[in-house]
Protein backbone atom coordinates (compact mmCIF):
# COMPACT_ATOMS: atom_id res chain seq x y z
CA UNK A 1 0.00 0.00 0.00
CA UNK A 2 1.63 3.58 -1.31
CA UNK A 3 1.01 6.99 0.93
CA UNK A 4 1.43 10.22 0.92
CA UNK A 5 1.73 13.10 3.33
CA UNK A 6 0.84 16.42 1.68
CA UNK A 7 0.92 19.50 4.34
CA UNK A 8 -0.83 22.37 3.90
CA UNK A 9 0.59 25.13 4.76
CA UNK A 10 -1.48 27.84 6.18
CA UNK A 11 0.74 31.70 6.41
CA UNK A 12 0.32 35.01 6.78
CA UNK A 13 2.59 36.88 4.47
CA UNK A 14 3.65 40.40 4.59
CA UNK A 15 3.15 42.04 1.10
CA UNK A 16 6.15 42.95 -0.87
CA UNK A 17 8.46 41.70 2.03
CA UNK A 18 9.87 38.79 -1.05
CA UNK A 19 12.96 38.05 1.26
CA UNK A 20 10.65 37.61 4.36
CA UNK A 21 8.14 35.40 2.69
CA UNK A 22 10.95 33.27 0.85
CA UNK A 23 12.61 33.01 4.36
CA UNK A 24 9.50 31.69 5.46
CA UNK A 25 8.42 29.29 2.70
CA UNK A 26 12.66 27.38 3.54
CA UNK A 27 11.75 27.39 7.04
CA UNK A 28 7.91 26.06 7.00
CA UNK A 29 8.86 22.99 4.65
CA UNK A 30 11.50 22.92 6.78
CA UNK A 31 9.52 22.60 9.90
CA UNK A 32 6.61 20.45 7.64
CA UNK A 33 9.60 17.40 6.95
CA UNK A 34 10.38 17.32 10.60
CA UNK A 35 6.98 17.38 12.05
CA UNK A 36 5.03 15.64 9.78
CA UNK A 37 7.39 13.89 6.81
CA UNK A 38 5.92 16.00 4.54
CA UNK A 39 6.25 14.26 0.89
CA UNK A 40 4.81 18.25 -0.54
CA UNK A 41 4.27 20.99 0.90
CA UNK A 42 1.39 24.01 -0.96
CA UNK A 43 1.86 27.12 -0.07
CA UNK A 44 -0.82 30.06 -0.82
CA UNK A 45 -1.58 32.07 -3.71
CA UNK A 46 1.21 34.63 -4.45
CA UNK A 47 2.86 33.54 -1.59
CA UNK A 48 6.52 35.22 -1.90
CA UNK A 49 4.52 38.69 -2.96
CA UNK A 50 2.12 38.28 -0.21
CA UNK A 51 -1.73 38.70 -1.67
CA UNK A 52 -2.91 41.66 -2.89
CA UNK A 53 0.25 43.14 -4.47
CA UNK A 54 -0.75 45.66 -6.69
CA UNK A 55 1.00 47.96 -8.27
CA UNK A 56 3.70 47.15 -6.80
CA UNK A 57 3.82 44.31 -9.64
CA UNK A 58 4.82 46.93 -11.99
CA UNK A 59 7.68 47.84 -10.25
CA UNK A 60 10.82 46.72 -12.50
CA UNK A 61 12.43 45.25 -10.09
CA UNK A 62 9.98 43.29 -9.30
CA UNK A 63 11.28 40.21 -11.53
CA UNK A 64 14.67 40.71 -10.79
CA UNK A 65 13.74 40.12 -7.07
CA UNK A 66 11.31 37.32 -7.60
CA UNK A 67 14.55 35.29 -9.61
CA UNK A 68 16.51 36.29 -6.73
CA UNK A 69 14.01 34.80 -4.00
CA UNK A 70 13.40 31.34 -6.59
CA UNK A 71 17.31 31.15 -6.59
CA UNK A 72 17.64 31.14 -2.62
CA UNK A 73 14.78 28.64 -2.21
CA UNK A 74 16.36 26.09 -4.96
CA UNK A 75 19.60 26.51 -3.10
CA UNK A 76 18.05 26.27 0.67
CA UNK A 77 15.14 24.39 0.92
CA UNK A 78 14.88 21.04 2.29
CA UNK A 79 15.71 18.33 0.08
CA UNK A 80 12.96 15.07 -0.40
CA UNK A 81 10.13 17.55 -0.50
CA UNK A 82 8.18 18.60 -3.70
CA UNK A 83 7.51 22.47 -2.94
CA UNK A 84 4.38 23.88 -4.73
CA UNK A 85 4.43 27.87 -3.92
CA UNK A 86 2.83 31.10 -5.39
CA UNK A 87 4.17 33.72 -7.20
CA UNK A 88 3.91 36.32 -10.26
CA UNK A 89 6.43 35.92 -12.99
CA UNK A 90 6.57 37.35 -16.37
CA UNK A 91 6.81 35.56 -19.88
CA UNK A 92 6.31 36.78 -23.20
CA UNK A 93 6.15 40.58 -21.93
CA UNK A 94 3.47 39.67 -19.61
CA UNK A 95 2.61 39.14 -16.03
CA UNK A 96 0.91 35.94 -15.03
CA UNK A 97 0.08 34.36 -11.79
CA UNK A 98 1.47 31.30 -11.25
CA UNK A 99 1.97 28.54 -9.06
CA UNK A 100 5.66 26.45 -9.54
CA UNK A 101 7.24 23.23 -8.54
CA UNK A 102 10.45 22.81 -6.75
CA UNK A 103 11.77 19.85 -5.77
CA UNK A 104 15.65 18.42 -4.91
CA UNK A 105 16.81 22.23 -6.13
CA UNK A 106 15.29 22.12 -9.35
CA UNK A 107 12.39 24.35 -10.44
CA UNK A 108 10.07 21.37 -12.07
CA UNK A 109 7.32 23.43 -14.14
CA UNK A 110 4.84 26.16 -13.92
CA UNK A 111 0.95 26.41 -14.07
CA UNK A 112 -0.59 29.90 -15.05
CA UNK A 113 -3.76 30.82 -13.51
CA UNK A 114 -6.56 30.55 -16.03
CA UNK A 115 -9.68 32.86 -14.31
CA UNK A 116 -8.89 35.84 -13.29
CA UNK A 117 -11.23 37.62 -10.99
CA UNK A 118 -12.69 40.83 -11.68
CA UNK A 119 -15.22 41.91 -9.37
CA UNK A 120 -15.99 42.72 -5.87
CA UNK A 121 -12.18 43.19 -4.55
CA UNK A 122 -10.38 41.95 -7.47
CA UNK A 123 -8.74 43.68 -9.93
CA UNK A 124 -6.43 40.65 -11.46
CA UNK A 125 -7.18 41.52 -14.96
CA UNK A 126 -5.66 44.65 -14.73
CA UNK A 127 -2.17 42.96 -14.37
CA UNK A 128 -2.32 39.04 -15.06
CA UNK A 129 -2.46 37.53 -18.38
CA UNK A 130 -4.72 34.41 -18.64
CA UNK A 131 -3.28 31.06 -18.69
CA UNK A 132 -4.61 28.56 -20.50
CA UNK A 133 -2.52 25.13 -20.14
CA UNK A 134 -3.39 22.20 -17.17
CA UNK A 135 -0.43 21.44 -15.09
CA UNK A 136 -0.34 17.93 -13.62
CA UNK A 137 3.22 17.04 -12.31
CA UNK A 138 3.98 13.29 -10.90
CA UNK A 139 5.58 12.71 -7.28
CA UNK A 140 5.84 9.69 -5.56
CA UNK A 141 3.30 8.09 -8.04
CA UNK A 142 0.90 10.16 -7.40
CA UNK A 143 -0.77 12.87 -10.71
CA UNK A 144 -1.20 16.16 -8.64
CA UNK A 145 -3.38 18.69 -10.65
CA UNK A 146 -2.59 22.37 -9.97
CA UNK A 147 -4.71 25.21 -9.69
CA UNK A 148 -4.97 28.72 -8.27
CA UNK A 149 -8.06 30.24 -6.50
CA UNK A 150 -10.61 31.46 -9.03
CA UNK A 151 -10.00 28.47 -10.81
CA UNK A 152 -11.69 26.04 -8.74
CA UNK A 153 -14.68 28.57 -8.98
CA UNK A 154 -14.74 28.47 -12.41
CA UNK A 155 -15.39 24.81 -14.10
CA UNK A 156 -13.48 24.42 -16.74
CA UNK A 157 -9.98 24.75 -15.77
CA UNK A 158 -11.19 21.76 -12.99
CA UNK A 159 -12.47 19.08 -15.30
CA UNK A 160 -9.12 20.41 -17.69
CA UNK A 161 -7.16 18.87 -15.04
CA UNK A 162 -8.58 16.13 -14.63
CA UNK A 163 -8.66 15.25 -18.16
CA UNK A 164 -4.89 15.80 -18.12
CA UNK A 165 -4.54 12.43 -15.94
CA UNK A 166 -4.68 14.97 -12.48
CA UNK A 167 -5.52 11.98 -9.58
CA UNK A 168 -5.52 14.99 -6.73
CA UNK A 169 -6.13 18.58 -7.22
CA UNK A 170 -4.15 21.46 -5.56
CA UNK A 171 -5.49 24.59 -5.27
CA UNK A 172 -3.30 27.52 -4.19
CA UNK A 173 -5.37 30.57 -2.54
CA UNK A 174 -5.63 33.85 -1.53
CA UNK A 175 -9.27 33.78 -0.55
CA UNK A 176 -10.61 36.71 1.36
CA UNK A 177 -13.42 36.70 4.05
CA UNK A 178 -17.17 37.89 4.21
CA UNK A 179 -19.52 36.50 5.99
CA UNK A 180 -20.87 33.51 5.02
CA UNK A 181 -18.07 32.81 2.84
CA UNK A 182 -16.14 29.79 4.75
CA UNK A 183 -19.55 27.73 4.37
CA UNK A 184 -19.87 28.78 0.49
CA UNK A 185 -15.90 28.04 -0.01
CA UNK A 186 -16.73 24.50 1.37
CA UNK A 187 -19.91 24.19 -0.31
CA UNK A 188 -18.18 24.69 -3.58
CA UNK A 189 -15.61 22.13 -2.53
CA UNK A 190 -17.67 19.68 -2.32
CA UNK A 191 -19.65 20.46 -5.40
CA UNK A 192 -16.22 20.74 -7.66
CA UNK A 193 -15.00 17.68 -6.21
CA UNK A 194 -17.78 15.04 -6.86
CA UNK A 195 -18.47 16.75 -10.57
CA UNK A 196 -14.98 15.17 -11.49
CA UNK A 197 -14.55 12.49 -8.80
CA UNK A 198 -11.08 13.58 -7.58
CA UNK A 199 -10.33 14.55 -3.99
CA UNK A 200 -9.04 18.49 -3.57
CA UNK A 201 -6.41 19.93 -1.28
CA UNK A 202 -7.44 23.71 -0.61
CA UNK A 203 -4.70 25.52 0.41
CA UNK A 204 -5.85 29.71 1.96
CA UNK A 205 -3.54 31.91 3.66
CA UNK A 206 -4.47 33.61 6.60
CA UNK A 207 -4.35 37.47 8.13
CA UNK A 208 -4.81 40.90 7.20
CA UNK A 209 -3.95 43.15 4.05
CA UNK A 210 -5.17 46.56 4.40
CA UNK A 211 -8.71 46.22 4.33
CA UNK A 212 -9.00 42.79 3.23
CA UNK A 213 -8.70 39.62 5.92
CA UNK A 214 -8.03 35.98 4.94
CA UNK A 215 -9.34 33.20 7.58
CA UNK A 216 -7.54 30.41 6.06
CA UNK A 217 -9.65 27.17 6.82
CA UNK A 218 -7.60 25.27 4.48
CA UNK A 219 -9.03 21.97 3.71
CA UNK A 220 -9.51 18.46 1.87
CA UNK A 221 -12.12 16.81 0.17
CA UNK A 222 -12.07 13.16 -0.79
CA UNK A 223 -13.81 12.50 -4.34
CA UNK A 224 -17.20 12.05 -3.27
CA UNK A 225 -16.71 15.89 -1.35
CA UNK A 226 -17.19 14.61 1.97
CA UNK A 227 -14.31 16.95 4.22
CA UNK A 228 -11.33 14.91 5.62
CA UNK A 229 -9.23 17.39 6.71
CA UNK A 230 -9.41 21.11 8.09
CA UNK A 231 -7.22 23.09 9.72
CA UNK A 232 -8.34 25.91 11.91
CA UNK A 233 -10.16 29.33 11.11
CA UNK A 234 -7.90 32.10 12.08
CA UNK A 235 -4.51 30.61 12.86
CA UNK A 236 -1.29 30.07 11.27
CA UNK A 237 -0.44 26.52 11.10
CA UNK A 238 0.39 23.42 9.33
CA UNK A 239 -2.29 21.07 8.63
CA UNK A 240 -1.36 17.65 7.30
CA UNK A 241 -3.72 15.48 5.16
CA UNK A 242 -2.77 11.75 4.49
CA UNK A 243 -3.43 9.75 1.46
CA UNK A 244 -3.41 6.01 0.89
CA UNK A 245 -3.24 4.50 -2.33
CA UNK A 246 -6.43 1.83 -2.70
CA UNK A 247 -7.90 0.18 -5.75
CA UNK A 248 -5.93 2.39 -7.96
CA UNK A 249 -7.15 5.73 -6.10
CA UNK A 250 -5.69 8.18 -3.97
CA UNK A 251 -7.76 8.39 -0.92
CA UNK A 252 -7.64 11.24 1.83
CA UNK A 253 -7.55 9.90 5.52
CA UNK A 254 -10.17 11.49 7.83
CA UNK A 255 -7.93 13.98 10.05
CA UNK A 256 -8.50 17.12 12.28
CA UNK A 257 -11.55 19.62 11.16
CA UNK A 258 -12.92 22.81 12.09
CA UNK A 259 -15.42 22.65 14.52
CA UNK A 260 -18.14 25.62 13.55
CA UNK A 261 -18.66 28.44 15.19
CA UNK A 262 -21.28 30.92 15.31
CA UNK A 263 -21.10 33.70 12.65
CA UNK A 264 -20.73 36.54 15.82
CA UNK A 265 -17.63 34.53 16.65
CA UNK A 266 -16.75 34.15 13.16
CA UNK A 267 -16.75 38.23 12.54
CA UNK A 268 -15.48 39.05 15.64
CA UNK A 269 -11.98 36.72 14.88
CA UNK A 270 -11.82 38.54 11.21
CA UNK A 271 -12.00 42.48 12.65
CA UNK A 272 -9.64 41.34 15.75
CA UNK A 273 -7.06 39.89 13.37
CA UNK A 274 -7.56 42.71 10.40
CA UNK A 275 -6.45 44.97 13.32
CA UNK A 276 -3.55 43.06 14.61
CA UNK A 277 -2.20 42.78 11.00
CA UNK A 278 -2.43 46.57 10.16
CA UNK A 279 -1.50 47.70 13.46
CA UNK A 280 1.71 45.47 13.70
CA UNK A 281 2.71 45.00 9.97
CA UNK A 282 2.58 49.11 9.93
CA UNK A 283 4.41 49.39 13.01
CA UNK A 284 2.99 51.18 15.23
CA UNK A 285 3.35 50.67 19.08
CA UNK A 286 -0.08 50.36 19.54
CA UNK A 287 -3.66 52.51 19.14
CA UNK A 288 -5.27 55.50 20.94
CA UNK A 289 -9.06 55.90 20.15
CA UNK A 290 -11.77 58.12 21.99
CA UNK A 291 -13.96 55.99 24.48
CA UNK A 292 -17.20 57.66 24.41
CA UNK A 293 -19.29 55.47 26.28
CA UNK A 294 -21.54 54.26 23.95
CA UNK A 295 -21.37 50.81 21.97
CA UNK A 296 -19.35 51.54 18.78
CA UNK A 297 -16.07 52.81 20.58
CA UNK A 298 -16.95 49.98 23.81
CA UNK A 299 -16.66 47.68 20.63
CA UNK A 300 -13.86 49.23 19.05
CA UNK A 301 -11.83 48.90 22.40
CA UNK A 302 -12.81 45.48 23.09
CA UNK A 303 -11.40 44.15 19.96
CA UNK A 304 -8.51 46.81 20.16
CA UNK A 305 -7.50 44.72 23.04
CA UNK A 306 -8.28 41.38 21.97
CA UNK A 307 -5.99 42.24 18.84
CA UNK A 308 -2.86 44.03 20.60
CA UNK A 309 -3.08 43.10 24.33
CA UNK A 310 -3.84 46.27 26.67
CA UNK A 311 -0.97 47.28 27.02
CA UNK A 312 -0.89 48.48 23.29
CA UNK A 313 -3.95 50.50 23.86
CA UNK A 314 -5.32 53.28 25.37
CA UNK A 315 -8.55 55.06 25.48
CA UNK A 316 -9.54 58.96 26.23
CA UNK A 317 -12.28 59.97 27.34
CA UNK A 318 -13.32 63.88 25.92
CA UNK A 319 -16.40 65.07 27.47
CA UNK A 320 -18.53 68.58 26.61
CA UNK A 321 -21.29 69.80 28.42
CA UNK A 322 -24.03 67.39 26.72
CA UNK A 323 -22.06 64.29 27.62
CA UNK A 324 -23.91 62.19 30.01
CA UNK A 325 -22.81 61.24 33.63
CA UNK A 326 -23.57 57.35 32.78
CA UNK A 327 -21.51 57.70 29.89
CA UNK A 328 -18.29 59.14 31.86
CA UNK A 329 -19.16 56.42 33.99
CA UNK A 330 -19.40 53.59 31.31
CA UNK A 331 -16.40 54.65 29.46
CA UNK A 332 -14.22 54.56 32.91
CA UNK A 333 -15.48 51.07 34.10
CA UNK A 334 -14.81 49.38 30.78
CA UNK A 335 -11.08 50.92 30.66
CA UNK A 336 -11.09 49.35 34.65
CA UNK A 337 -12.36 45.92 32.81
CA UNK A 338 -10.27 45.52 30.38
CA UNK A 339 -6.90 46.79 31.81
CA UNK A 340 -5.94 49.58 29.34
CA UNK A 341 -4.69 52.87 30.25
CA UNK A 342 -7.44 55.76 30.10
CA UNK A 343 -7.47 59.44 30.65
CA UNK A 344 -10.07 61.82 30.71
CA UNK A 345 -9.79 65.55 28.86
CA UNK A 346 -12.31 67.35 29.07
CA UNK A 347 -12.99 69.56 25.45
CA UNK A 348 -15.18 72.38 27.16
CA UNK A 349 -12.34 75.41 26.64
CA UNK A 350 -11.60 74.04 23.34
CA UNK A 351 -14.68 74.43 22.02
CA UNK A 352 -15.48 77.99 23.42
CA UNK A 353 -12.09 78.92 22.33
CA UNK A 354 -13.06 78.38 18.27
CA UNK A 355 -16.43 79.48 19.03
CA UNK A 356 -14.84 82.61 20.41
CA UNK A 357 -12.89 82.92 17.31
CA UNK A 358 -15.69 82.58 14.92
CA UNK A 359 -18.55 84.44 16.70
CA UNK A 360 -18.01 87.78 14.13
CA UNK A 361 -18.14 85.29 11.56
CA UNK A 362 -21.17 83.47 12.61
CA UNK A 363 -22.71 86.26 13.80
CA UNK A 364 -26.42 86.38 12.72
CA UNK A 365 -26.35 83.00 12.07
CA UNK A 366 -28.69 79.65 13.78
CA UNK A 367 -26.92 77.78 15.63
CA UNK A 368 -26.96 74.03 13.67
CA UNK A 369 -24.69 71.18 13.31
CA UNK A 370 -21.64 73.43 12.81
CA UNK A 371 -21.68 73.84 16.35
CA UNK A 372 -22.05 70.26 16.81
CA UNK A 373 -19.29 69.29 14.64
CA UNK A 374 -16.97 71.55 16.51
CA UNK A 375 -17.39 69.27 19.42
CA UNK A 376 -16.04 66.21 17.29
CA UNK A 377 -13.20 68.15 15.70
CA UNK A 378 -12.02 69.32 18.59
CA UNK A 379 -11.84 65.46 19.47
CA UNK A 380 -9.69 64.80 16.90
CA UNK A 381 -7.09 67.16 17.43
CA UNK A 382 -6.68 65.89 20.60
CA UNK A 383 -6.40 62.25 19.46
CA UNK A 384 -4.31 62.99 16.34
CA UNK A 385 -2.01 65.28 18.73
CA UNK A 386 -1.84 61.96 21.24
CA UNK A 387 -1.04 59.99 18.36
CA UNK A 388 2.27 62.05 16.90
CA UNK A 389 3.36 62.24 20.16
CA UNK A 390 3.20 58.64 21.37
CA UNK A 391 3.62 56.57 17.84
CA UNK A 392 0.27 55.08 18.32
CA UNK A 393 -2.14 54.89 15.47
CA UNK A 394 -5.54 56.60 16.40
CA UNK A 395 -8.81 53.73 15.82
CA UNK A 396 -11.82 55.26 14.82
CA UNK A 397 -14.88 54.18 15.68
CA UNK A 398 -17.57 54.52 13.38
CA UNK A 399 -20.14 51.62 11.95
CA UNK A 400 -21.24 50.94 8.34
CA UNK A 401 -24.52 52.43 9.03
CA UNK A 402 -23.26 55.59 10.12
CA UNK A 403 -20.54 55.61 6.95
CA UNK A 404 -23.18 54.68 4.50
CA UNK A 405 -25.58 57.72 5.53
CA UNK A 406 -22.78 60.21 6.60
CA UNK A 407 -23.27 60.42 10.24
CA UNK A 408 -19.95 61.14 10.98
CA UNK A 409 -18.19 64.22 10.49
CA UNK A 410 -15.18 64.98 8.60
CA UNK A 411 -11.88 65.53 10.36
CA UNK A 412 -13.35 64.63 13.43
CA UNK A 413 -14.16 61.25 14.73
CA UNK A 414 -13.55 60.30 11.15
CA UNK A 415 -10.04 60.98 12.30
CA UNK A 416 -7.78 58.45 12.40
CA UNK A 417 -5.84 55.62 10.49
CA UNK A 418 -7.73 52.20 10.99
CA UNK A 419 -11.28 51.60 11.67
CA UNK A 420 -11.67 48.13 12.97
CA UNK A 421 -15.87 48.34 12.65
CA UNK A 422 -16.34 50.36 9.48
CA UNK A 423 -17.97 47.51 7.55
CA UNK A 424 -20.26 46.05 10.69
CA UNK A 425 -23.84 47.04 10.31
CA UNK A 426 -24.85 48.57 13.72
CA UNK A 427 -27.40 46.14 14.09
CA UNK A 428 -24.33 43.39 14.00
CA UNK A 429 -22.62 45.87 16.48
CA UNK A 430 -24.89 44.97 19.32
CA UNK A 431 -24.38 41.01 18.31
CA UNK A 432 -20.94 41.47 18.71
CA UNK A 433 -21.06 43.18 21.75
CA UNK A 434 -23.46 40.70 23.46
CA UNK A 435 -21.43 37.80 21.81
CA UNK A 436 -17.92 39.38 23.11
CA UNK A 437 -19.37 39.79 26.74
CA UNK A 438 -20.16 35.50 27.04
CA UNK A 439 -16.63 35.50 26.69
CA UNK A 440 -15.85 37.72 29.21
CA UNK A 441 -16.57 40.50 30.58
CA UNK A 442 -15.81 43.35 28.20
CA UNK A 443 -18.79 45.62 27.89
CA UNK A 444 -21.01 46.95 30.59
CA UNK A 445 -24.55 45.91 30.07
CA UNK A 446 -25.74 49.22 30.61
CA UNK A 447 -23.45 50.48 26.98
CA UNK A 448 -25.04 48.03 24.99
CA UNK A 449 -29.34 48.85 26.43
CA UNK A 450 -29.46 52.63 25.73
CA UNK A 451 -30.22 54.35 23.09
CA UNK A 452 -27.68 55.41 20.64
CA UNK A 453 -26.92 59.10 20.66
CA UNK A 454 -24.03 61.40 19.51
CA UNK A 455 -23.96 63.20 22.46
CA UNK A 456 -23.62 66.81 20.75
CA UNK A 457 -26.67 68.19 21.51
CA UNK A 458 -29.29 68.36 24.64
CA UNK A 459 -31.26 64.42 24.69
CA UNK A 460 -30.02 63.81 21.41
CA UNK A 461 -30.38 60.41 19.49
CA UNK A 462 -29.92 58.72 16.98
CA UNK A 463 -33.50 57.44 16.37
CA UNK A 464 -33.71 61.55 16.16
CA UNK A 465 -32.48 61.78 12.48
CA UNK A 466 -32.57 58.25 11.19
CA UNK A 467 -35.04 55.37 10.91
CA UNK A 468 -34.87 52.65 13.71
CA UNK A 469 -31.37 50.96 12.90
CA UNK A 470 -33.22 47.48 12.63
CA UNK A 471 -35.05 49.26 9.63
CA UNK A 472 -31.99 51.09 8.47
CA UNK A 473 -29.30 48.23 7.89
CA UNK A 474 -32.25 46.30 6.36
CA UNK A 475 -32.76 49.29 4.17
CA UNK A 476 -28.83 49.77 3.54
CA UNK A 477 -28.21 46.08 2.88
CA UNK A 478 -30.62 45.95 0.08
CA UNK A 479 -29.21 49.72 -1.66
CA UNK A 480 -25.53 48.81 -1.38
CA UNK A 481 -25.11 45.04 -1.36
CA UNK A 482 -28.37 43.64 -3.61
CA UNK A 483 -28.23 46.94 -5.88
CA UNK A 484 -31.83 47.52 -5.29
CA UNK A 485 -33.16 50.69 -6.87
CA UNK A 486 -35.29 52.77 -4.35
CA UNK A 487 -38.15 51.47 -5.72
CA UNK A 488 -37.50 47.94 -5.74
CA UNK A 489 -36.88 48.19 -1.99
CA UNK A 490 -40.65 49.78 -1.21
CA UNK A 491 -41.93 47.09 -3.24
CA UNK A 492 -40.69 44.77 -0.43
CA UNK A 493 -42.19 46.69 1.88
CA UNK A 494 -40.30 49.28 3.37
CA UNK A 495 -42.19 53.33 4.09
CA UNK A 496 -41.47 55.00 0.56
CA UNK A 497 -40.10 58.49 3.16
CA UNK A 498 -37.63 56.74 4.62
CA UNK A 499 -35.99 54.59 1.63
CA UNK A 500 -35.91 57.74 -0.24
CA UNK A 501 -34.09 59.43 2.37
CA UNK A 502 -31.53 56.91 3.29
CA UNK A 503 -30.57 56.42 -0.44
CA UNK A 504 -30.26 59.85 -0.96
CA UNK A 505 -28.18 60.46 2.06
CA UNK A 506 -26.03 57.15 0.58
CA UNK A 507 -24.94 59.00 -2.41
CA UNK A 508 -24.84 62.28 -1.03
CA UNK A 509 -21.52 60.81 1.53
CA UNK A 510 -19.84 59.50 -1.12
CA UNK A 511 -17.35 62.27 -0.80
CA UNK A 512 -16.76 61.65 3.24
CA UNK A 513 -16.12 58.07 2.44
CA UNK A 514 -13.51 58.46 0.27
CA UNK A 515 -11.82 60.51 3.05
CA UNK A 516 -12.82 57.68 6.01
CA UNK A 517 -9.99 55.42 6.98
CA UNK A 518 -9.70 51.96 5.58
CA UNK A 519 -11.08 49.39 7.90
CA UNK A 520 -11.51 45.56 7.62
CA UNK A 521 -13.86 44.42 5.03
CA UNK A 522 -16.13 41.63 5.75
CA UNK A 523 -18.98 41.99 4.02
CA UNK A 524 -19.93 40.94 -0.01
CA UNK A 525 -20.00 44.79 -0.68
CA UNK A 526 -17.43 47.10 1.70
CA UNK A 527 -17.05 50.60 1.22
CA UNK A 528 -13.79 51.06 -0.68
CA UNK A 529 -12.63 48.50 -3.29
CA UNK A 530 -15.74 46.85 -3.45
CA UNK A 531 -18.00 50.07 -4.19
CA UNK A 532 -16.81 52.26 -6.62
CA UNK A 533 -18.95 55.24 -7.28
CA UNK A 534 -18.38 58.72 -8.98
CA UNK A 535 -18.63 61.26 -6.22
CA UNK A 536 -19.94 63.90 -8.48
CA UNK A 537 -23.04 62.28 -10.51
CA UNK A 538 -26.73 63.37 -11.65
CA UNK A 539 -28.04 59.65 -11.62
CA UNK A 540 -30.77 59.53 -9.09
CA UNK A 541 -32.20 56.94 -7.01
CA UNK A 542 -35.77 55.77 -8.40
CA UNK A 543 -36.06 52.80 -11.13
Amino acid sequence: MQDLTLVMAQLDPLVGDIPGNTDRAIETVREARIEHGADIVVLPELFLTGYPPEDLLLRPSMETRLRQARARMAEKMVRDVMVIVGYPGRREGRNWNLAGVLYNGEWLDEYAKQALPNYEVFDEQRYFAVGSEPLVVEHKGARLGVLICEDIWAEAPVRQAREAGAEILVTLNASPFHQDKPAERLALLKQRASEVARPIVYVNQIGGQDELVFDGGSACVDARGELRVQAPHWAVGLMPVQFVREQGLWIPQAGETDPEVAPEENLYCALVTGLRDYVNKSGFEGVVLGLSGGIDSALSLAIAVDALGPQRVHAVMMPYHYTADISRQDAAEQARLLGVGYEVMPIETMVEAFMETLADSFAGTERDTTEENLQSRCRGVLLMAISNKKGLMVLTTGNKSEMAVGYATLYGDMVGGYNAIKDVYKTWVYRLARWRNTQSPAIPERVIERPPSAELAPDQQDSDSLPDYDTLDAILVRYIEGDMSAEAIIAAGFDRDDVYKVVRLVDRCEYKRRQAPVGVRVTRRGFGRDRRYPIVNGWQPGE
